[in-house]
């Protein structure tokens, strides 16, 4: 497949009209072990757009062509044990894949030979899985809110480091847009995403006076304290914390341009907050249910979430907040996606006749 050309983007006036000549792609996969069992949790482009992944209930894991929807042109990696939970590709290579499950592995995969380079057991049922952007880091997240980063370098398998234990249910998390990683955000129960610094602290042993082992001073003073175990879990420092939702933050996703963050509730509600300042400029609430994915546009124009209630999908302009266009679904759709680079394409989950891409059928963008 070749590079996709420039594109310009199509401004809010002639979007409706564009995006309504867009025709759906069914994609079905039919190694389905089970009625019902197929459910599609989690999709993901590929950096340029070439390829999508799906991961399944079942624990199917697909790699599809969109160019090519039978069955016969996509890839399986098989491997997990569990439910797919979460599938994430590295930006910086085209065919690096990572996949947690509630097997409690997260599982590297090289697409173009098909096969798994490394399994790293996270000490629980896997939840979420992300990279930062410059590909040295992949952080997973137990369903028990520790999270676990997985460091990788060109010259040694990925590694596992100390666990980061959190207070509060963490629903995802994302690093800062553009080089080595150096901040976190991430969602928490309490309606609030905290913004943290990275790389986390390492564990520290502390004395039974409170002083930690190196300071030799006080130490000389208290002789009779006896050492605490050592904590095993890393801790990040909060930098800043937004208020965003009544209830539990679910989901985020920066904008490519990096100018708005987009916050999905329990509440049914996203909540676009402007980088700059980290105020919320607007909040959109067309949604049925919990928000569990968010995505924007290649060109950060366009916002749309994922609910597992309710159906169809709004697409919301994010500069306004205005809906613009809707794409029609006899289901809920809790897995939404949009083509990374330069098309106005739609990946969805929830119909079961399997994952659908608007645009992928034809049509002017």
């Amino acid at each position: 497949m070749a590079p996709t050309s420039a594109r310009k983007s199509v401004p809010k006036d002639r979007f409706p009209t564009v995006f309504a000549t867009l025709k759906t792609q069914t994609y079905h996969d039919p190694s389905t072990r089970g009625p019902g069992s197929h459910t599609i949790r989690t999709i993901a482009w590929n950096p340029t757009g070439h390829l999508i992944a799906t991961g399944s209930a079942d624990r199917t894991l697909r790699i599809w062509n969109p160019e090519k929807p039978q069955v016969k042109n996509s890839t399986e990696l098989r491997g997990h044990t569990g439910a797919i939970e979460r599938v994430a590709w590295n930006p910086t290579k085209d065919a690096e894949l990572a996949s947690v499950s509630s097997d409690g592995t997260c599982r590297f995969w090289d697409v173009k030979s098909r096969t798994c380079i490394a399994s790293i057991p996270l000490g629980g049922e896997g939840l979420t899985i992300g990279w930062s952007s410059d590909g040295t880091v992949a952080l997973a997240g137990r369903k028990d809110d520790t999270l676990i980063p997985i460091y990788l370098s060109s010259d040694s398998p990925p590694t596992a480091g100390q666990p980061i234990a959190q207070s509060v249910q963490t629903n995802q998390t994302i690093f800062n847009p553009v080089g080595p990683p150096t901040t976190l955000l991430l969602t928490t129960g309490d309606g609030s995403v905290k913004i943290c610094s990275w790389p986390p602290s390492p564990p520290t042993t502390t004395v039974a006076n409170g002083h930690t082992p190196l300071d030799h001073s006080a130490m000389a003073t208290s002789r009779s304290s006896t050492p605490v175990p050592p904590s095993s879990s890393s801790s990040l420092q909060a930098l800043h914390t937004l208020h965003a939702h009544t209830s539990a933050c679910v989901s985020l996703a920066l904008s490519p341009t990096a100018r708005y963050l987009a916050i999905g509730g329990s509440d049914a509600l996203i909540s676009l907050y402007d980088t700059h300042d980290w105020i919320c400029r607007r909040t959109l609430s067309s949604l049925a249910g919990s928000v569990k994915t968010v995505s924007f546009s290649w060109d950060g124009s366009y916002v749309i979430g994922g609910s597992d209630e309710g159906t169809g999908i709004d697409i919301a302009h994010a500069e306004t907040g205005e809906i613009v266009a809707r794409i029609e679904t006899s289901f809920p759709a809790p897995c939404v996606s949009w083509h990374p680079n330069g098309r106005y394409w739609i990946a969805y989950s929830g119909d079961p006749g399997g994952l659908k891409i608007v645009g992928a059928a034809g049509g002017g963008i």
